[in-house]
């Protein structure tokens, strides 16, 4: 199967239908994938889950949708730059995490593409922007699926939008994932794109 091109939705019944899947996840769907790629594919983590995963401080978790309408993405486009997304979502769901009454940040679900298939990250951002962590919700891949590890995923902290995210500039690649490190990169960049055209950052 040939990767969906870079602009615009994504075209192709495999791409589309990973996004109705798990973009929708509110409902409690868990599935795992069985078979000899079972250690590499999977749906890993539920986005309520890791809305407290993400943020363990968090004494409360609000939930919203938002649309990813024309005037969003291009407000995302614009804050992105180069580093442009491989899809784009039909809408975002973002959790704001609260201590009291103190905004500690949000989570928000994203997917990118692999080398063929959409991941479905969570990526945790405080208040100021700068990324509190990541989690890797599903992976479709039979290969790559390292880089759900933490050893990987912690290097992500602390970054922000002004940062390339990519792979042999300010991330370690992982051999034989580099597709999968540089959707992760984008996924992140992504995320705080979004946070930021939705006037949710400081």
């Amino acid at each position: 199967m040939s990767a969906p091109s870079s602009s615009g939705s994504r075209s192709g019944s495999e791409p589309a239908a990973a996004r109705r899947r798990f973009l929708g996840v509110s409902a409690g769907l868990l599935l795992v994938w069985g078979g000899a790629a079972g250690a590499q594919e999977g749906v890993f983590l539920q986005p309520e889950d890791a809305a407290r995963t993400l943020f363990p401080d968090a004494e409360a978790i609000r939930r919203r949708r938002l649309a990813a309408d024309a005037a969003l993405r291009e407000r995302v486009r614009a804050l992105l730059g180069r580093g442009q997304p491989s899809l784009w979502e039909e809408a975002y769901p973002i959790f704001t995490v609260l201590r009291g009454e103190t905004v500690l940040g949000h989570v928000v679900v994203v997917e990118e593409i692999g080398k063929h298939r959409p991941i479905t990250f969570a990526v945790g951002v405080d208040a100021t922007g700068r990324v509190a962590d990541v989690a890797v919700l599903a992976y479709r891949e039979p290969y790559g699926g390292e880089i759900r590890h933490r050893r990987f995923l912690d290097q992500y902290r602390g970054k922000t939008l002004a940062d390339p995210l990519q792979p042999y500039r300010d991330i370690r690649n992982i051999t034989g994932a580099t597709l999968s490190v540089e959707a992760t990169g984008r996924a992140v960049r992504k995320a705080v794109a979004v946070l930021t055209a939705a006037g949710l950052l400081r």
